[in-house]
């Protein structure tokens, strides 16, 4: 994830399964749950399967909540649904949100995707994200003790030459996935969000020492309303909350790279 990993306060971090031998995405199975914890997962699948059928069913299909999410049962302001997505777009960073908290709630969830990105471990790529995500002043402070912190000894250390590039053949992941959000505080033209979220960070590739994994974070962003949309001032880091590892066994080195290339990450989170 981005430097503001630095921050981090929390406690718990999610492990990959033990690498086998050759490969530091093999591993061993951990051991097979019984069959009532199977059961158990069968039917959260089953209810969830339902739930989505319902909510399709719910919708109008344009987007747009209607009168009925204010009877009994709605859902709340958190919830997936919502206004249209916004039309704007600064890059690949969309903009223009609503001056409302779900609008805070947009802006911190897709500013979590971009400062969480790849992008920023390239200088020119960087200071566009940035420039975009937070508010003037914000900016122009973080701008040269960022240039400092992505120095090349820190990329060597993830395995990127001095321009933040990967070696040939791998892949160097970053990717942040926000779960959920909340409204911390909201009053006008200032919100304060906390986005849950998890994300993948690590090179991929067949002499990679530091391997994709997860991990499970909330990001809280201090926002303004600035220029008829919200930016960051100022955003802090700590672990968790993380769930309980799964029984899957970590994929190769190839299938990682080629799932990075095949699936492109979302640019609206919310």
């Amino acid at each position: 994830m981005s430097l503001g990993d630095e921050n981090d306060g929390g406690q718990t971090r999610t492990r990959l399964p033990e690498g086998g031998a050759g490969d530091v995405y093999g591993g061993a199975r951990r051991p097979a749950r019984n069959s009532r914890s199977l059961i158990t997962v069968v039917g959260v699948v089953v209810l969830l399967i339902a739930a989505i059928a319902f909510a399709n069913r719910s919708g109008d299909g344009d987007g747009d909540t209607g009168d009925g999410a204010k009877g009994p049962g709605a859902a709340a302001p958190t919830s997936a649904t919502g206004v249209r997505p916004v039309s704007g777009r600064n890059g690949t960073i969309p903009t223009g949100y609503a001056h409302d908290e779900q609008g805070a709630q947009s802006a911190a969830s897709n500013y979590a995707v971009a400062l969480g990105s790849d992008g920023m471990f390239k200088t020119d790529s960087r200071h566009a994200i940035v420039d975009t995500v937070y508010a003037p002043t914000a900016a122009a402070k973080l701008k040269g003790p960022q240039d400092e912190a992505y120095s090349p000894d820190f990329l060597q250390k993830l395995g990127l030459d001095a321009d933040g590039n990967p070696p040939q053949g791998s892949t160097f992941v970053s990717r942040t996935i926000p779960i959920g959000t909340k409204v911390e505080s909201f009053s006008g033209d200032t919100a304060k969000v906390s986005v849950w979220y998890t994300g993948l960070i690590g090179m991929s590739g067949p002499e990679s020492t530091d391997p994709v994994s997860t991990t499970w974070k909330t990001w809280t962003f201090d926002l303004q309303w600035t220029d008829n949309d919200w930016k960051v001032t100022a955003d802090s880091q700590k672990d968790g909350p993380a769930p309980v590892p799964g029984d899957i066994a970590a994929s190769s080195a190839d299938d990682i790279s080629k799932a990075v290339a095949e699936y492109g990450g979302f640019t609206y989170a919310r």
